[in-house]
């Protein structure tokens, strides 16, 4: 009675699209779809061909009792389904934040970062399955709980609050599953160059102070490249040069402005010649200076 429970079942679930779907998903467990979730350690245990033919006597294939009920063509049906279909499923997409330096954004080139997510199983690849075992490791899931580390080509156009999309970097998918995306998103903080005070940048520019004295033309490294920041004649130390729209962006659209400060500063090197110079110019006089918490 039972083995002709078997075959009516196989009947039912050969002759119904829906359930024969069902079937190469789920196994002999269709009946309760998603619902079910296999043992750890076990894997599904649906009828084979052969079942059918110890049944009937039939050695090593379909017997004609079979055959004669069933029709050679849902014999071939049956011949084709899969006996260790596994469910799979889409990784999950993944949102994260790294944090640049604005020099990181100014200067570009790389960036490694340690990224936790759901990676393939070492032990089977991904697949969730040993042979006709279920893998031991990730228990049939095809994935497991890892660290790996990330490269980043920093965009040259990057800004604070960009999101990049790094498809393939999400989490691993379940049975052999596509990989799903890792959604980064740039945050800009303030580093021993660059000062941040909301969008605005602040950065110490040095000049000699022949060029503050008489003005010159600096370039001077931003987030949209390299511009060149004209340095009027009499220029002080620690005066403020606004150039508008280079700063970082505001969250409510626009952008903030970047503030060269001026710095003034001796060469290294001075040669023999330019100490002889500076020499002659404080014999000229007037050199007294005043200000701050000089007396």
């Amino acid at each position: 009675e039972e083995k002709f429970k078997r075959i009516n079942e196989a009947k039912e679930v050969l002759t119904d699209p829906e359930k024969r779907a069902k079937y190469d998903k789920f196994g002999e467990h269709w009946e309760h779809g998603q619902d079910f979730r296999p043992p750890e350690g076990g894997g599904w245990q649906t009828m084979n061909p052969d079942e059918f033919a110890s049944m009937f006597g039939g050695g090593g294939g379909f017997s004609d009792f079979f055959a004669s009920m069933f029709g050679d063509d849902m014999r071939s049906q049956f011949r084709g389904a899969r006996t260790h279909r596994r469910y799979q499923a889409r990784g999950a997409d993944v949102n994260a934040e790294l944090r640049l330096t604005i020099s990181d954004a100014v200067d570009g080139g790389k960036r490694e970062f340690g990224l936790g997510t759901v990676q393939p199983c070492p032990t089977c690849g991904g697949t969730g399955e040993m042979g006709n075992h279920v893998c031991p490791t990730c228990a049939g899931m095809g994935r497991v709980r890892g660290h790996k580390t990330v490269e980043l080509k920093i965009p040259k156009d990057v800004r604070d609050g960009m999101v990049l999309r790094l498809r393939g970097l999400g989490e691993a998918g379940e049975g052999g599953g596509q990989t799903g995306d890792l959604y980064l998103t740039i945050r800009l903080q303030g580093d021993a160059n660059y000062r941040r005070e909301g969008a605005d940048v602040f950065a110490d520019v040095p000049v000699a102070p022949w060029e503050a004295l008489e003005g010159a033309k600096v370039d001077l490294r931003t987030l949209d490249g390299t511009v060149t920041l004209n340095v009027p004649a009499g220029t002080k130390s620690g005066q403020h040069l606004r150039l508008k729209n280079l700063g970082l962006s505001h969250e409510q659209g626009g952008r903030g402005d970047l503030y060269a400060v001026i710095r003034l500063a001796m060469p290294e090197d001075a040669s023999d010649k330019q100490r002889k110079l500076i020499k002659e110019m404080k014999e000229a006089g007037p050199n007294e200076v005043k200000g701050g918490a000089r007396r």
